[in-house]
């Protein structure tokens, strides 16, 4: 075997050996309560869109605005 299979076959063997280990510790990520824990209400389906997908996407886009817009490189030099 070359040096690429060997390294290969360890990046596969790692990647097996992990996705095994956090399928067997799955359960002590179980949903348990600790004492004096007050979960509040779930998010509807609009507000976690809003959260984890619109929210980014716009962050993004003004971080991508303000850099565009103070960019001194695109002045012309006069």
């Amino acid at each position: 075997m070359d040096k690429l299979n060997k390294n290969a076959l360890r990046a596969g063997a790692v990647t097996a050996g992990t996705a095994l280990m956090l399928l067997m510790s799955s359960p002590a990520f179980a949903n348990a309560q600790d004492d004096g824990a007050d979960p509040g209400p779930g998010l509807s389906v609009l507000q976690t869109l809003g959260l984890y997908l619109a929210l980014p996407i716009v962050l993004f886009l003004v971080i991508a605005g303000l850099v565009i817009v103070t960019d001194k490189s695109r002045k012309t030099q006069g």
